[in-house]
């Protein structure tokens, strides 16, 4: 990204019981590849993490426009096994992906998309399928064993593959691409030291 282009942004959702440790590779390297990294509250008052952060959010999710974003990332948390306080960002991520802009959900977040009925038609990947089929969708079939599954403008993970959720989220977004990203991914996942040699060559 040149510096006479206008940084893109990466809106981050969180909220309450945000599991900390999925979304911080993806949102670091984001940010060093040129994104502007902005989170998106329920409100705009502050929410507390699941390791006890308080993070006070940049924009209330109602003031949130598809056009407005590069992607919108929703990492896990345990409100969106509670009850719908976290129904409305999985209806955003809708009007997200309507729009032709990405999202990418990690953990209970797809649970969520589950439930708005946006993984019935497209690959995805979760914890394990069960936890899946237990929100009653209609997506099994394209269901994918695998650590993470990138499906057009859809990304979606496990809650231990943090690493792998942002290896899509780079490679979708241009940060890393062929060998850079597997290189960055052999380095970050197998803890490789020739990685790397081959990320800063």
């Amino acid at each position: 990204m040149s510096a006479t282009t206008p940084r893109q942004t990466v809106h981050l959702a969180v909220y309450d019981t945000l599991a900390d440790w999925e979304t911080g590779h993806a949102t670091a390297w984001l940010a060093r590849g040129g994104y502007e990294i902005r989170t998106v509250g329920p409100a705009t008052d502050p929410v507390t993490t699941i390791g006890g952060l308080r993070i006070a959010p940049d924009l209330a999710l109602a003031d949130l426009r598809p056009e407005d974003s590069a992607l919108l990332i929703l990492p896990g948390a345990d409100l969106w096994e509670a009850g719908d306080d976290l129904a409305p960002f999985a209806a955003k991520a809708r009007a997200f992906l309507d729009a032709g802009i990405p999202v990418a959900a990690i953990c209970g977040a797809t649970a969520g998309l589950a439930r708005e009925g946006l993984l019935d038609d497209r690959d995805h990947t979760s914890a394990a399928s069960f936890y899946l089929a237990a929100t009653g969708y209609k997506g099994g079939e394209r269901y994918v064993e695998t650590d993470a599954v990138t499906d057009g403008d859809l990304i979606t993970a496990g809650p231990t593959e943090p690493v792998a959720f942002a290896r899509e989220v780079l490679g979708r977004m241009g940060v890393f691409e062929g060998d850079k990203l597997d290189a960055w991914y052999r380095l970050f996942h197998d803890s490789d030291p020739a990685a790397y040699e081959e990320l800063n060559s």
